[in-house]
């Protein structure tokens, strides 16, 4: 097996390059070169040697309209050379029934390409067309068959066990799961998740064809098997590049830490959406991120959620201080909070704020009288800081 292709394919070349003399090139609608002949006589030209090695024709505007005219031909055409060196070609198009597929190209050899030329270049479009349907639907198969294993595994319950084998892990796998997703923006609607979710499947079929992609909510998830930390952070980081660049809008990666077990795969999940949840609402965050990342801000966001489920834990002083300030439009809570984030330092405080220090310290010395609050006491101040850091 040749990368990205099967056998069957290069033989296919070699048997219509026996027939037409020159070098036999087969690519998919990209142009990428799928397979080439390797006949040791065969007419062969610098084009052709410069495809074979980067597995792609070289972009040129000349050739996407020979493209083009070989996608709308109905059999064989013949193209004139582009440029110096370049020797003569024919093409013709692999379809299935009216959808095109690829196509298939020909150095004319000496004698040209006569009536037995063309029939075997038709008949190597046939034979390609059913080796390329066969290759995608195999692969395209496979990877949905990834996307819902990685996406039971991901909801937990009883899928966890088969995950090893539908995710094709090895018996002591270490994995790793990366997030995608876009920047919150309160200013317009981010790009629907399922787009993302197609490029992604694309991206990592190329760069790490292990990889597993499913679409979940506002989220894609990427199962990363037998990577080292350093080699998931440099893709993650790709990756956000990449995928980001055609929509020309932003987007997080959130890294979970590696694991072993599938069983682990909803905590997992559970962590990247804590990362996100913080870095996509920062425009400040690191386009990538692991909990260590982003610790401290996902601590805050759990501690919020505590005190917004259980609403009698917040304490009764800071409440009594934001509903004061409501009413009488004071700022006792912005100031405790300025001097609390100043770590006690007055003058940074004040600064912050816009106001002279002896204001500010006028209002933290009336704290404790209106508000039975005694910032003297360490957990008192952590209390404090806490809720008003957190917000009403």
């Amino acid at each position: 097996m040749r990368e990205g292709t099967s056998e069957e394919l290069f033989v296919l070349c070699d048997a219509v390059a026996a027939v037409v003399g020159g070098s036999v090139a087969v690519e998919d609608l990209d142009r990428r070169v799928l397979a080439y002949s390797t006949l040791p006589d065969q007419l062969i030209d610098d084009l052709r040697r410069e495809g074979i090695l980067n597995r792609r024709v070289p972009d040129e505007p000349r050739q996407l309209r020979q493209y083009r005219a070989v996608l709308d031909a109905p059999g064989v055409i013949r193209l004139p050379p582009l440029a110096d060196g370049e020797l003569p070609r024919v093409a013709v198009a692999v379809r299935a029934g009216e959808i095109p597929l690829g196509t298939v190209w020909a150095i004319e050899g000496a004698g040209g390409v006569d009536a037995a030329g063309e029939r075997a270049l038709l008949d190597g479009a046939r034979l390609a067309a059913l080796h390329m349907l066969r290759h995608r639907s195999a692969a395209e198969l496979d990877l949905h068959a990834r996307q819902e294993a990685l996406s039971g595994a991901l909801a937990g319950g009883g899928f966890a066990a088969g995950a090893r084998f539908h995710l094709g892990l090895s018996d002591q796998p270490r994995f790793t799961l990366l997030g995608l997703a876009h920047p919150r923006d309160a200013g317009r609607e981010p790009p629907p998740a399922i787009q993302l979710g197609v490029s992604a499947v694309g991206h990592f079929a190329a760069v790490h064809p292990e990889a597993a992609v499913a679409t979940l909510g506002r989220t894609v998830y990427v199962l990363l098997p037998e990577l080292s930390a350093s080699a998931v952070r440099r893709l993650a980081e790709q990756a956000v590049t990449a995928l980001a660049r055609p929509r020309g809008s932003a987007l997080r990666c959130a890294v979970s830490r590696g694991d072993v077990d599938p069983g682990q795969l909803p905590a997992l999940r559970t962590e990247v959406d804590d990362i996100l949840r913080v870095i996509t609402t920062d425009p400040a965050a690191r386009p990538v991120a692991a909990l260590e990342d982003a610790h401290a801000r996902v601590l805050l966001a759990h501690l919020g959620d505590t005190l917004a489920r259980e609403p009698r834990l917040r304490h009764p002083a800071i409440t009594a201080m934001l509903d004061h300030d409501r009413r009488q439009q004071t700022a006792y809570a912005a100031s405790v909070l300025a001097w609390l984030d100043a770590v006690g330092n007055i003058a940074q405080a004040a600064e912050s704020l816009g106001c002279h220090p002896n204001t500010l310290k006028y209002r933290l010395r009336r704290v404790p009288d209106l508000f039975d609050l005694d910032l003297t006491h360490p957990d008192d101040r952590l209390s404090c800081w806490l809720q008003l850091r957190l917000g009403p």
